[in-house]
C-alpha cells in the first residue's frame, strides 16, 4: 500500500498519519521477537580429573604457571627473542588476522539491514515527436524534463532475521579471535620444538666431535702398536672403521641442523638465507608445568573456545532459516521535485511524495523454507558434536603428555645410569687393551655401546622437551576465552594493564 500527494492540505494530513504510523511500526520492532532456539552451551562430560595422578595442580596465584610468554620458563635469551619475532612476522599468524577482519566487515554488514538504507537520484530527460497538422504540415515537438528524487526504504526486524544473523556473524567472529590464538600457539610451540631439536643436534654433534677426536687418537696408538709388532693389522681396520663411521655421523648432523634451521627461518616469515643460528652449549631443562582441571581446560584451549562459538554461529541460523516462515514489513518513503521548467524545478508546485508499507509473504516455496531449516538443524547438530570431539581430543592430548612426561622422566634417569656404567666398561677395557688382554675389536665395540647409549640419553631429554611443550599446548599455553574481547580490530593483541599476559 502506497499514499501519493494530492494536495498540499491532504499532505499535511497524510504526513502526520504516517509519522504516527511509522512511530507505531517502530516501537512493534523495537518489541518485536526473534523466532528460533535461543543459544545453550551443549553439555560435554570433560570428568572431574586426568587419569594420570602425581601432577601439581596450578594455583592462578603461582608465579611459576606458565601464562602468555609460556617459553620464559625453559630460561633461553634466544628462545625468547625468536618467540617475539614470531608474534610479528609469523604468515600463518598474520592468515589468521586476515580472517579475522573479514570477520569484522561481515558482521558490519550483517548491521546494516536494521538501519534505513537512503538513496537520491535526479535525472534530465528530452522527450519529443512529430505531427502532421489538417493542412499538411508537419511540425516536431519537444519537452525537457527535469526530476530530483529520495528514497528511504526500511525493512523492519519483527521476527529477528537481522537479529540472530547478527548473532551468528558476532559467533563466528569470536571463533576466529580464538583461532588467532590457536594459530598463535601453533606457531610458538612449532618454534619451540623445532629449536629444541636443533639445541639436540648441536648437543649430538658435540658428542660425535668429541669421539671422533678420541678416536683419531685411538687409530694413532692402534697404528703404532702395530708398527711395534705388538698388534695386527685387524685392529687398525677396525679404528679406522670406528672413525670414518663416526665422522660419517658428524657430518650427517649438518644436515639435520640446516634443515632445523630454515624451519625456524619460515616460522619466522624470513628466507632461509637471512637466518643463522649458532651453536650453544645445551642448557635447556623439562620445567614443571602445573596442571590444572578438566572444567577449567574448556576456558583456555583456543581451539575448544573456537569450536563453541561455531556451535553458537550455528544456532542463530536456524532463527534466521525460520524466520523466512513468517511476513515481512518494508517501509518505503520518497519525495523529491519533478518539473519541466528547470527555472522552476526545485519549486514548491513541482514538489511530489509517497509513503507506505509494504507486508510481503511468500505463499508456497515447494517445501524450500522447511529444507533450510532441517539443513540449518543438522549443520547446528554437527557442530555440536565436532565441540564435544575436540574437548575429548584435548582431554586425550593431556592425558598423553602427562604419561609421556612421566615415563620419560624416569627413563631419562635409567638412561643416563646406562650412560655412566658404559663410560665405566669403556674406561676398564682400554685398560686391559693397553695391557695387550684384548684386542681392540673388543674395545671398538663397547665404545660404540657406549655412543649409542649417549644418543639414547639425548634422544630421550629431547622428548621429554617436547613432552613439557605439548602438554603447555594442551592446557592452552597461557590462553583464555577472555582473550577474544582483547583484540583490536587488526587482530593484534591488547592485554589491560597489568595482565599476566603481556608478551612485551
Amino acid at each position: 500500500m502506497m499514499f501519493t500527494r494530492s494536495n498540499p492540505a491532504a499532505a499535511g494530513r497524510g504526513l502526520r498519519a504516517h509519522r504516527a504510523l511509522l512511530a507505531c511500526l517502530v516501537s512493534a520492532a523495537l518489541a518485536g521477537c526473534m523466532v528460533g532456539p535461543d543459544y545453550v552451551r551443549p553439555a560435554v562430560d570433560h570428568g572431574a580429573g586426568f587419569k594420570a595422578t602425581g601432577w601439581e595442580l596450578a594455583d592462578p596465584s603461582m608465579a611459576s604457571r606458565p601464562k602468555g610468554s609460556w617459553w620464559e620458563i625453559y630460561d633461553d635469551a634466544l628462545l625468547d627473542d625468536l618467540m617475539r619475532r614470531v608474534d610479528v612476522s609469523n604468515l600463518n599468524i598474520a592468515q589468521a588476522e586476515a580472517k579475522y577482519r573479514q570477520a569484522i566487515a561481515l558482521l558490519a554488514s550483517a548491521t546494516a539491514p536494521l538501519m534505513p538504507s537512503v538513496s537520491a537520484s535526479g535525472s534530465a530527460n528530452r522527450t519529443g515527436g512529430s505531427a502532421t497538422s489538417a493542412v499538411g504540415v508537419v511540425s516536431s515537438t519537444g519537452v525537457t524534463t527535469y526530476g530530483a528524487t529520495g528514497q528511504v526504504s526500511w525493512t523492519i526486524d519483527i521476527w529477528g532475521a537481522v537479529r540472530r544473523n547478527m548473532e551468528s556473524q558476532q559467533a563466528n567472529m569470536d571463533a576466529l579471535a580464538a583461532s588467532i590464538g590457536g594459530a598463535r600457539l601453533t606457531a610458538q610451540s612449532t618454534l619451540a620444538l623445532t629449536y629444541m631439536q636443533l639445541r639436540i643436534v648441536d648437543e649430538r654433534a658435540r658428542v660425535f666431535a668429541s669421539a671422533v677426536a678420541s678416536y683419531e687418537r685411538a687409530l694413532t696408538l692402534t697404528q703404532n702398536k702395530y708398527e711395534a709388532g705388538v698388534v695386527g693389522m685387524g685392529d687398525v681396520a677396525v679404528a679406522r672403521t670406528q672413525l670414518q663411521s663416526t665422522r660419517a655421523q658428524l657430518i650427517d648432523t649438518q644436515q639435520q641442523r640446516a634443515v632445523l634451521e630454515n624451519a625456524i627461518a619460515v616460522l619466522l616469515g624470513v628466507p632461509p638465507s637471512q637466518l643463522s643460528i649458532a651453536p650453544a652449549p645445551f642448557a635447556l631443562k623439562a620445567p614443571v608445568v602445573p596442571v590444572v582441571l578438566p572444567a577449567r581446560l574448556l576456558q583456555q584451549r583456543p581451539d575448544i573456545a573456537s569450536a563453541e562459538r561455531l556451535t553458537a554461529a550455528a544456532n542463530a541460523q536456524i532463527g534466521v532459516a525460520t524466520a523466512a516462515w513468517f511476513p515481512s514489513l518494508t517501509l518505503n518513503a520518497s519525495g523529491g521535485y519533478r518539473s519541466n521548467d528547470y527555472l522552476n524545478w526545485f519549486a514548491f508546485p513541482s514538489q511530489f511524495w509517497a509513503l507506505g508499507p509494504i507486508l510481503a509473504q511468500t505463499i508456497f516455496d515447494g517445501g524450500a523454507r522447511q529444507a533450510l531449516i532441517d539443513q540449518n538443524r543438522a549443520l547446528f547438530d554437527g557442530a555440536v558434536a565436532t565441540y564435544r570431539l575436540t574437548v575429548l581430543q584435548a582431554l586425550q592430548q593431556v592425558e598423553n603428555a602427562l604419561v609421556q612426561l612421566r615415563v620419560y622422566e624416569q627413563e631419562e634417569k635409567v638412561q643416563w645410569e646406562a650412560v655412566l656404567s658404559a663410560r665405566e666398561a669403556v674406561r676398564l677395557l682400554k685398560n686391559q687393551y693397553d695391557q695387550g688382554i684384548v684386542d681392540y675389536l673388543s674395545v671398538a665395540v663397547l665404545e660404540n655401546t657406549a655412543l649409542n647409549n649417549e644418543n639414547s640419553y639425548l634422544t630421550l631429554l629431547g622428548n621429554r622437551l617436547a613432552a613439557s611443550v605439548q602438554l603447555i599446548v594442551a592446557l592452552g599455553g597461557g590462553w583464555t576465552v577472555d582473550d577474544i574481547r582483547k583484540l583490536d580490530r587488526s587482530g593484534k593483541y591488547v592485554p589491560d594493564p597489568g595482565d599476566p599476559l603481556t608478551t612485551e
